[in-house]
């Protein structure tokens, strides 16, 4: 097993590591939609997340997908995330063995961000703010704090992507 981190601003955020894959567990995560009707049992009303927790020589692994990572028992494979608690959380995976890679969506976070942010600016810009109403100002700064959160998260992907990619 082997790790590095990145030379950037997020440095201290993503590390790699690359191993083999020893102990996978794969699990699928359900949530259901609160406005579906209760007669309906199509899928589309579900957000899925492929979840695989395995070891990569003694570090715990954990990464959530929206589709199922492409990993076996004795793969090489390379992971950049972060760490929290015990365990690593892969943003970004590349297996060596199969040659195949995955990563999450950083152009989701960018879009939302982008919506967030335009969002907080309408706010800004609304004749409540302006005159000082409490409740238009706490929603300003939540939306901002999603805005800032999501585009951060969408650079720390990018990051991880570069990060395997080496």
């Amino acid at each position: 097993m082997s790790a590095n981190k990145p030379g950037s601003f997020l440095s201290s955020s993503i590390s790699a590591i690359s191993g083999t894959v020893s102990n996978l567990n794969h699990e699928l995560l359900e949530y259901v939609n609160p406005e579906k009707p209760t007669h309906d049992h199509s899928s589309q009303y579900y957000q899925r997340f492929f979840v695989s927790k395995f070891n990569l020589g003694n570090q715990s692994i954990e990464a959530k997908f929206s589709s199922p990572m492409k990993i076996a028992d004795g793969d090489h494979l390379a992971v950049s995330g972060y760490a929290k608690g015990d365990t690593f959380h892969v943003l970004a995976y590349k297996n060596r063995t199969q040659e195949m890679s995955g990563h999450e969506n950083w152009l989701v976070s960018v879009i939302g961000a982008i919506f967030f942010l335009a969002v907080a600016v309408g706010l800004l810009n609304s004749q409540l703010v302006l005159e000082g109403a409490l409740i238009p100002k706490l929603f300003l700064f939540g939306f901002t704090l999603v805005a800032i959160y999501m585009g951060y998260r969408a650079l720390l992907i990018r990051e991880a992507i570069k990060l395997v990619s080496s």
